[in-house]
């Protein structure tokens, strides 16, 4: 493995903060729907209030809440009614919904599930239990979002978020940058539709591996084009790796056209016409580590910096390689 000199490069697409959720909650008892506002506002969201549905569809147009609490009876229009007109346009179709009744029989539940609400609670309702859907919603709808569609993994924030829990949980961890070698080559002679193959292969290979590497589980992220990213225990680093690697290159193989694959190489038109010869794609893997007697991160940023950085002493190399940062804090 090797070691180099910071590189203080941070990926932009890991670059970025969230701020507070805005939640709309619409009930036209102004009692609750003040108790609700003030006690949202209290943990930390943004709240936004209607007096019916009519009003909440009027308040969009100009404001659009990650979340809405929603009374079902209202007058002018009622909750589920409002629900469906939500799922029915395109910029609402989505918002995750929490509906508010007083009505608690099994049948009313249903009737509210299938109008599109996600999550129902019924009057008089403790309020940690509102909070905790609130927040367990939203987080379900975000990390919807985040999931890569080609491969099912999750995306930048998700893994910004998991970093972070690492942090703070002060036990080691390792953070794993992953790139295909000459990917490039694959979509400029195969196309893109190929080349998602390959990306859809190394996904695979990664959830293979991490299967096999045993317990506890590994975090997997996908984090645009054919860079992944791994969060694991430092002592699976190289049982992950080596069995990542051989498993893609293996199908990896597989997607090149016979002769291709059989010489080694494809060829690559340049801008003149002239094919110049492209090796078959390899990976490059680089790895930070947070360790007692080693280095203590205190932003995830600085972790993905650092695996990046390592990524490119991996690239420098010869075939696939693991580069594994193994500095300890200048203060030690």
């Amino acid at each position: 493995m090797s070691k180099a000199e910071p590189l203080p490069e941070i990926d932009p697409e890991l670059d970025s903060e969230e701020g507070p959720s805005l939640v709309l909650v619409v009930d036209d008892d102004q009692d609750i729907a003040g108790f609700v506002e003030f006690n949202l506002k209290l943990r930390g969201f943004e709240v936004i209030r209607a007096r019916d549905g009519q009003e909440a569809l009027d308040l969009m147009e100009t404001h659009l809440p990650d979340l809405a609490v929603i009374d079902w009876m209202m007058p002018r229009m009622d909750g589920v009614e409002l629900i469906r007109q939500l799922r029915a346009e395109p910029l609402t179709s989505a918002l995750p919904v929490i509906m508010l009744t007083a009505m608690g029989l099994t049948g009313d539940k249903v009737h509210g599930l299938q109008a599109g609400a996600d999550d129902y609670l019924v009057k008089p309702f403790d309020l940690e239990e509102l909070i905790a859907r609130v927040t367990n919603t939203l987080r379900r709808h975000r990390d919807a979002r985040e999931v890569s569609p080609l491969t099912g993994l999750p995306g930048n924030a998700r893994v910004r978020r998991e970093i972070s829990d690492r942090i703070r949980s002060g036990r080691d961890y390792s953070v794993g940058y992953i790139d295909v070698d000459r990917f490039k080559s694959v979509n400029d002679v195969y196309g893109f539709d190929r080349g998602d193959e390959f990306i859809i292969a190394l996904a695979r290979s990664l959830q293979r591996a991490s299967s096999q590497t045993g317990k506890p589980s590994i975090f997997l992220g996908h984090i645009g084009g054919d860079d992944f990213v791994f969060i694991c225990e430092p002592d699976q680093v190289l049982p992950l790796t080596q069995r990542t690697v051989t498993d893609f290159e293996t199908a990896a193989d597989r997607l090149y056209e016979p002769k291709d694959a059989q010489r080694g190489y494809i060829e690559v038109p340049d801008r003149r016409g002239n094919k110049q010869k492209a090796a078959l794609v390899t990976l490059s893997i680089g790895v930070a580590q947070a360790t007692e007697d080693g280095r203590r991160f205190l932003d995830p940023r600085a972790v993905i910096a650092v695996a990046s950085e390592m990524k490119k002493v991996a690239k420098s190399q010869p075939g696939s390689y693991v580069a594994i940062d193994r500095r300890r804090d200048e203060a030690d």
